[in-house]
């Protein structure tokens, strides 16, 4: 007579407690992937600001807005052709494909200048500044112009794309209040058209939809 042999209680629960630490263990190693994304997009917010302030105080300028970039940074330079120079005005989208665009001859004059890295060559896709989420990052003046997100204040508007919500509510902590309709820093979804900026009950309840974070300076 044949006998039938299965596992015991004892082996069946060895093997839960593996998987379980084998889930713990992805769990953990997700969570650590999600952070170190977040400080970099963070990272990625924070350094346009030193961008910004670092070309202002060495040639009296705005980069991209600089009237004499050639003088100040080299031969290699281009003068932005999309906005009146020199008035103290990032103009054009933060996203802009226009290589005209202050707000894209911006990162030109800043790499030349020595104060970020990445490509100088223009209208190639290795010059167009992308976050740790594939999402173009940029910036451009608040005023009339700036319809990504309404009533933000401040001089200058740095904007990231297609960050997750859960990334977007992480870096509102970080960065400002925790509130992604209020402060400095504020979100709206990719798939809606620019306006008004989501609440945070609304970023919660889609925390994997993409989301543009713009933050004022």
């Amino acid at each position: 007579m044949n006998k039938q042999k299965g596992f015991t209680l004892i082996e069946l629960a060895i093997v839960l407690v593996i998987i379980g630490l084998l889930l713990g263990g992805v769990l953990r190693g997700q969570e650590l992937i999600n952070s170190a994304r977040v400080k970099n997009i963070t990272r990625d917010f924070q350094n346009v600001q030193v961008y910004i302030y670092g070309y202002q105080d060495r040639f009296r300028s705005v980069p991209g807005d600089d009237n004499d970039a050639v003088g100040h940074v080299g031969s290699l330079a281009n003068a932005s052709t999309g906005g009146p120079l020199g008035n103290g005005q990032i103009g054009g989208e933060w996203d802009s494909a226009i290589t005209t665009d202050e707000s894209y001859r911006f990162w030109q004059q800043v790499r030349l200048a020595g104060l970020a890295p990445g490509s100088n060559q223009l209208g190639t896709p290795e010059f167009e500044p992308r976050n740790a989420s594939g999402g173009r990052i940029g910036v451009q003046s608040i005023g009339a112009n700036f319809t990504e997100i309404a009533n933000m204040r401040g001089s200058y508007a740095v904007c990231s794309g297609l960050i997750l919500g859960r990334d977007a509510l992480q870096l509102d902590v970080t960065l400002d209040d925790g509130n992604t309709e209020t402060g400095n820093v504020r979100a709206i979804a990719t798939s809606n058209a620019p306006g008004n900026a989501a609440t945070t009950a609304d970023v919660t309840a889609n925390q994997a939809r993409q989301h543009t974070v713009c933050m004022s300076l």
